[in-house]
């Protein structure tokens, strides 16, 4: 029986392959038309003949901006690919505006806002209320600003929303939640130098703005500690006025709509003076070596640092050509050189850095093994020098102005992104077509604009070169590099004095 079944499903399968073929096999007239001759396919002799096509013109999406009389502004970016809507409320006032007694308070503010809840609902409420519906609203800190932001599905808009200006206009800050936030802000206080990066980050700041710079201000247990749930009330009526607000709403909504219940919303809100930001003095530390004693590893991470610009520096295009050059790019002569050819680094690179409202850091680091740290450092310096030397060709400059314009679409490649990047400019007060002047502005870099700015930021004569990493496995002394000068980063238990 199972061979007759086997042979007749064979029959089957033939009598409809059969017919398959048939159904699919030309006609006689179709044999008989002329087909048309495909295309020879050319294929360039070298990857460098490949045609290139020019770059298509850049316009996004720009979002409406409304202005309220109060001081609000609004930016509407619709986006119907999804069914969800996001927001941002961002609030002018961040961690370098706290008091230096009690660094680490915007930190706390940021934490405890939203976990805090409202008056009329605890945050675990407010926990189990937006879970229930897959939706987030969040609160945190930047230096120069507070956010408060949510995502929901559209269909939820109108029952999440009324939770962001609760927070906004009655937050509660119950003390449960603060002392909570403070024994997380603590542990990370206790750990900060666990990490090689971490400290040379936080380290490498202090000495190109000044240790006593806001921006590289660092928390201690102290002043976390000293910071009283009245301290977050007063932060909130200080900032969270009319004139400090910006908000973004990007996803699938009608704008108008979605215009008037914002108008409704925050056009009702009243009180409070515009904020006026810290004013920030640079003192950099003095050039020369500075060691973070670390015997616990085997490797060495050295971060040399100065001032950069600002981005409305008219030198702002031809540095970025200059940075990806030099070492931002993975082809960049530090990359390749230092990296790929000598060996010296895990990982290299850097550039002089750029900042919408204060100059940026200055920052070119590398990581390499504890016995080739003085080479290590030799071999930055020979970069520097050869840079500042000249002898920047035009198919370096061409490379690097390709590799930005080519990957610059993948920053702003979803209205969202721009958005954010327009709520940026307004925040800044950058001109609202910044974002599309960037192109033009990096194609009229030339060989010469790049010589230039290099001479003109790269300063030998004022780096700093900060060291982390155990100097009883060193190549030789540091010394012989140059003035060497010890960092404490013990971690203080109580205020100095006391």
């Amino acid at each position: 029986m199972n061979h007759a079944r086997l042979l007749s499903s064979f029959f089957l399968t033939l009598i409809l392959m059969l017919a398959a073929g048939a159904q699919s096999a030309p006609s006689t007239a179709q044999k008989t038309q002329p087909q048309p001759t495909p295309p020879k396919s050319v294929i360039p002799p070298s990857w460098e003949k490949v045609p290139v096509p020019p770059l298509r013109s850049f316009k996004p999406q720009q979002p409406q901006r409304i202005a309220l009389p109060n001081g609000v502004v609004i930016f509407l970016q619709e986006d119907h690919e999804l069914p969800l809507i996001r927001g941002t409320v961002r609030i002018r006032g961040g961690s370098r505006d706290e008091p230096s007694d009690k660094a680490g308070l915007t930190e706390l503010y940021g934490a405890a806002w939203r976990t805090g809840g409202t008056t009329s609902k605890t945050g675990d409420q407010l926990d189990d209320f937006l879970e229930s519906r897959a939706a987030q609203v969040e609160t945190s800190a930047l230096p120069d600003s507070t956010f408060l932001g949510w995502s929901s599905l559209k269909e939820d808009f109108d029952q999440v929303f009324p939770v962001v200006m609760d927070l906004l206009e009655h937050p509660e800050f119950r003390q449960q939640k603060i002392d909570l936030a403070k024994t997380q802000i603590a542990a990370g206080i206790s750990r900060r130098n666990d990490e090689v990066d971490d400290i040379s980050e936080r380290e490498s700041n202090k000495l190109a703005l000044g240790a006593d710079n806001p921006l590289a201000r660092t928390p201690e247990y102290y002043t976390v500690s000293a910071v009283t749930r009245d301290d977050l009330l007063g932060w909130h009526q200080r900032t969270v006025t009319p004139g400090n607000i910006i908000v973004g709403v990007s996803g699938d909504f009608d704008s108008a709509a979605m215009e008037q219940k914002l108008r409704q919303a925050f056009g009702a809100m009243r009180g409070g003076s515009s904020f006026t930001p810290t004013k920030l003095e640079f003192h950099p530390a003095a050039p020369g070596i500075y060691l973070v004693e670390k015997e616990d590893v085997n490797q060495t991470q050295i971060t040399m640092v100065d001032l950069g610009i600002e981005r409305r520096d008219p030198d702002y295009y031809a540095v970025v050509v200059m940075n990806e050059l030099f070492g931002e790019g993975f082809s960049s002569r530090l990359v390749s050189n230092i990296r790929s050819k000598q060996g010296l680094a895990y990982a290299v690179g850097g550039g002089v850095g750029t900042a919408f409202d204060h100059p940026g850091v200055t920052r070119i680091a590398m990581g390499t093994k504890s016995q080739t740290t003085l080479q290590a450092i030799t071999a930055l310096n020979r970069e520097i020098d050869k840079l500042l030397k000249g002898g920047v060709t035009p198919q370096e400059v061409k490379k690097a102005k390709d590799d930005i314009l080519n990957s610059f679409i993948f920053e702003f490649d979803s209205k969202e992104k721009v958005l954010a990047e327009r709520m940026r400019y307004e925040f800044y007060g950058y001109p609202p077509d910044f974002l599309e002047r960037f192109r033009a502005g990096i194609e009229k870099v030339t060989k010469e604009d790049v010589e230039r700015v290099a001479r003109k930021y790269l300063r030998p004569d004022k780096i700093a070169v900060l060291v982390v990493g155990n100097p009883k496995d060193f190549e030789g002394d540091l010394g012989k590099l140059g003035k060497v000068t010890p960092v404490d980063i013990t971690i203080p238990e109580k205020k100095p004095g006391m």
